[in-house]
Parts: structure tokens; C-alpha cells; sequence
């Protein structure tokens, strides 16, 4: 189990403690977090889960895939290193303090 900060754009905190398997998507769905709209359900098939990893944290995820690089072409105000969906992101203990923070609208 991971303990995630997720920011809302207004700067409201939630910290979340997130199972081990999940996405970080999935943590925002399931605990009703705002800015996370999640429209396709982690298929990787839209950019409404996007958000931007806190500059501390962009080098210990796994890299982006091809798809992924795809699909955040379609999100609002992207990050070139800052910005993931966070579908693609899979849950597990060395995500532990993992922060992400939300951008003003999901497109």
C-alpha cells in the first residue's frame, strides 16, 4: 500500500491511502477524488486522467509508453516532464509519498 498526496488545482489536499495492484487513477476514482474524471476507465483510450508528478517523483516512475506519449497530446496544458495519465501508473510500495497534482480541467 502506497500513501498518495492528490492536489487539487485550488491547492485542497487529499492523502490517500492506495492499494497495492491499483492505478493512481483508480485511488482518485475510488475515493471521490476531484480532477481525476477517469472517463475511459484506465483503457488508456482518453487523457481525463491526467495529472502532473511532483518534480521530486518524475524520475522514479517507469517511463512512458508509446500509447501513453499518444494520448497526452489530447490533454489540457501538458508538462513535457511533468505531465502523466495516471492510469498508467501501477501502484506499489516504492510509490509511497508519491505526489500528483491536479491541472485546471481534464479535456
Amino acid at each position: 500500500m502506497a500513501k498518495i498526496t492528490y492536489i487539487e488545482f485550488n491547492g485542497t489536499e487529499h492523502v490517500i491511502d492506495v492499494a497495492n495492484g491499483l492505478t493512481v487513477m483508480e485511488g482518485a476514482r475510488d475515493n471521490a477524488i476531484p480532477g481525476i474524471d477517469a472517463d475511459c476507465g484506465g483503457a488508456c483510450a482518453c487523457s481525463t486522467c491526467h495529472a502532473y508528478i511532483h518534480p521530486d517523483w518524475v524520475d522514479r516512475l517507469p517511463a512512458i509508453e508509446e500509447m501513453e506519449a499518444d494520448m497526452l497530446d489530447f490533454a489540457y496544458q501538458t508538462d513535457p516532464k511533468r505531465s502523466r495519465l495516471t492510469c498508467q501508473i501501477k501502484v506499489t510500495d516504492a510509490l509511497d509519498g508519491l505526489i500528483v497534482q491536479m491541472p485546471e480541467k481534464q479535456i
